[in-house]
C-alpha cells in the first residue's frame, strides 16, 4: 500500500468513524460453486490484504481495490458486502498488453441474471465497449474499459437483497477466468 493509499484510508476513517459502523468485510477467498459460498461464513476481520487486492471496511463504506493483468486474473475472486453499504471499487489494469488486446472491466451482473447469455452476448458489444446496451438492466455497476497502467474507482449501493451475484469482465473471452462473487449479507 502506498503512502497515498494509507493516508486516504486513514482520512477515510475519521470522516466515517463518527456514523454507523457497518459489520466488517470479509476474507476473500476463491468459490467455485454458489451454493457452497452461501454456506462460507464470514470473517471478522476488519481489513484483509492477498494477491494485491484490499477490502477494507469503514463505517458504511466498503473500500475494495482490484488488479486485473494480462494473464485474464483478477487479484480477486470474492467480495463480501453488508445492506446498507456503499462500495467504492477501484479497477486497475496492472498488465502491459494494449486495451484492444487485453482491456479489462469489471461488471456486476444482478442476481439471477443468465451470466453465459450476458457475456456471450457481450463479445458482441465492440461498439459499446463490450457492455450490452440492451442487457443493461442486468448490471448493478461496472467500470469503464481499462488500457495497461489505467485505474477507475466507481461508488456503488449494494443491493438490497441478500445472496450472490456474480462479476465478470466482459472483454471477449475474458469471463471464462475473470469472473468472481459478490456476496451480500444482512
Amino acid at each position: 500500500m502506498t503512502y497515498r493509499s494509507l493516508a486516504f484510508f486513514a482520512f477515510s476513517f475519521l470522516l466515517f468513524s463518527c456514523g454507523n459502523e457497518a459489520p466488517p468485510a470479509s476474507e476473500s477467498s476463491t468459490e467455485a460453486v454458489v451454493e457452497a459460498a452461501e454456506e462460507a461464513p464470514a470473517s471478522s476481520s476488519e481489513s484483509e490484504l492477498e494477491n494485491g487486492s484490499e477490502q477494507v471496511a469503514l463505517g458504511d463504506t466498503l473500500f475494495v481495490e482490484i488488479e486485473a493483468n494480462d494473464q485474464m486474473k483478477y487479484s480477486t475472486e470474492r467480495i463480501d458486502a453488508y445492506i446498507g453499504q456503499v462500495v467504492a471499487l477501484t479497477l486497475k489494469n496492472v498488465g502491459e498488453m494494449p486495451k484492444e488486446a487485453m482491456g479489462h472491466n469489471w461488471t456486476l451482473l444482478r442476481k439471477g441474471a443468465d451470466f453465459q447469455n450476458y457475456a456471450t452476448k457481450a463479445m458482441l458489444a465492440k461498439e459499446d465497449d463490450f457492455l450490452p446496451a440492451d442487457l443493461m438492466g442486468e448490471v448493478v455497476a461496472h467500470t469503464a474499459l481499462l488500457g495497461p497502467g489505467e485505474s477507475e474507482t466507481i461508488f456503488f449501493d449494494v443491493p438490497e437483497e441478500a445472496g450472490p451475484y456474480k462479476f465478470l469482465c466482459s472483454f471477449p473471452g475474458h469471463f471464462g477466468t475473470m469472473q468472481g462473487l459478490f456476496f451480500v449479507r444482512q
